[in-house]
């Protein structure tokens, strides 16, 4: 305890730590105030319905990311999920359009292309989100809870729900440049947290309510949860070791012998990105739940505890992991600087012939990595059907467990640079804290 105050106490001292962390605080304080802003023109007190609806299912888990925004009709309500989409769109693309492949290697000035076009297709998605959501609030509340209706409604309505989302991605920016970084995942996590508490305290109430189980099952349920939460912290921290030997140089007159060292392979190198990747897919079909044609196929697609949803759900994890592993790390560009530094695997040519074992080594321990998250990812489906109150349930793992632990961690081990650089101890006994971030 006395070293954490310590630690806590170093932070502090560090000017420029110390400001980027205020910093990042009050521009969370805006996100959060701005998420119990109902839009204009709807009287918030008559917002029973839409929140019953927002505590469940795949909707609850939208509403979970946006920080309760999507149940309160916020201005916030849409959240972040539109910009992830876009983002997830403009890296495929990247894949397959040459264009797109000629931003990527023309370095900042192409990264600024990309995010300009990314800004645009969010808007995009946002305009046929926002009339999704205008849609559900109609059907969910009753007349009197419109005090202005019709065509401009809707239009003024969406052009808010678009400027919150807009909103929201200016305030991830400004963390990411002017605080502790990750705007966009600290936004998330904190929706997250701030939905915790009031999960928390529904699964005590319905533990306390039933005659069944009692406390007894609720300690039991934390166990798991424990257990849950400590194999999430393995999977981002695992990494396998790969031996590099060093040849001997002669540095001026002076000769050194050959030095081994390692190269440490995530076991998932994508970290939490396959996952919101996935996740923000599986929220595009709800854009089609108010279309009489396409409500059979969106109902199947979003049923949350399904066998459908979970199975498309789990390739997509899968499959997404493959596909960020594979633009985080190159084998390639590795084996070539390992060849330019006199080094080399043992047993292996130094070259192409390196770069193929390490793009092997890779395939190899990211499918089980890929399997286990896609594992995580659908456990708070089986944890609903074992009878755990929807809300608690989705703690048990999936997108919102993982963020948690993700960003988290990105979180410490970026204040723990700063400490170290200025000679504190770290936030560990050891000093150093796993890095998640790729290589």
């Amino acid at each position: 305890m006395k070293r954490f105050f310590e630690t806590i106490s170093n932070i502090f001292k560090i000017e420029e730590l110390r400001n980027r962390i205020v910093y990042t605080m009050l521009l969370l304080v805006v996100y959060r105030l701005g998420c119990f802003v109902v839009l204009p023109g709807i009287d918030p007190t008559q917002l029973a319905n839409l929140e019953a609806q927002a505590s469940d299912g795949l909707l609850g888990l939208l509403n979970m990311f946006s920080g309760g925004a999507f149940g309160n009709a916020s201005i916030f309500a849409l959240g972040v999920m539109p910009y992830i989409s876009a983002s997830i769109v403009i890296q495929l693309l990247g894949m397959m359009i040459p264009y797109f492949q000629k931003l990527q290697r023309e370095g900042e000035s192409g990264r600024r292309k990309l995010n300009q076009l990314t800004r645009y297709l969010t808007i995009v998605i946002l305009a046929l989100q926002g009339p999704a959501y205008l849609t559900n609030l109609h059907s969910q509340l009753p007349e009197s809870a419109f005090l202005m209706n019709g065509f401009s409604f809707n239009l003024f309505a969406t052009v808010v729900l678009i400027g919150g989302t807009m909103f929201i991605m200016w305030l991830g920016e400004r963390i990411t440049d002017r605080g502790i970084g990750n705007g966009i995942s600290i936004i998330i996590m904190i929706g997250i947290i701030a939905r915790l508490p009031f999960a928390f305290w529904a699964e005590v109430a319905t533990r306390t309510a039933q005659t069944t189980g009692g406390y007894i099952m609720l300690i039991i349920e934390l166990l798991i949860l424990f257990f849950v939460f400590a194999g999430t912290v393995a999977l981002v921290q695992g990494v396998r070791k790969i031996p590099v030997q060093y040849a001997k140089r002669i540095v001026g007159n002076k000769q050194y012998g050959g030095v081994r060292q390692y190269i440490p392979l995530k076991i998932n190198a994508a970290g939490v990105m396959p996952i919101i990747f996935a996740q923000a897919l599986m929220l595009f079909p709800l854009i089609f739940a108010s279309f009489d044609a396409t409500r059979g196929l969106a109902a199947t697609l979003s049923n949350y505890t399904g066998f459908w949803y979970n199975f498309i759900f789990a390739i997509m994890v899968i499959l997404f992991t493959y596909f960020y592993t594979a633009v985080t790390v190159n084998p390639t560009m590795m084996a070539e600087d390992m060849k330019k530094n006199g080094g080399f695997i043992p047993g292996v040519k130094p070259g192409k012939k390196t770069a193929e074992y390490l793009d092997a080594i890779m395939s190899r321990i990211t499918f089980p990595g890929s399997v286990f998250l896609a594992l995580v990812a659908i456990l708070p489906a089986f944890a609903m059907i074992f009878g755990i109150n929807n809300q608690f349930a989705h703690f048990y793992g999936g997108t919102s467990l993982l963020i948690l632990v993700g960003v988290v961690l990105d979180t410490l081990q970026q204040i723990e640079s700063y400490l170290l650089m200025r000679h504190y101890d770290g936030l560990m006994k050891t000093g150093r804290l796993k890095s998640r971030s790729g290589m």
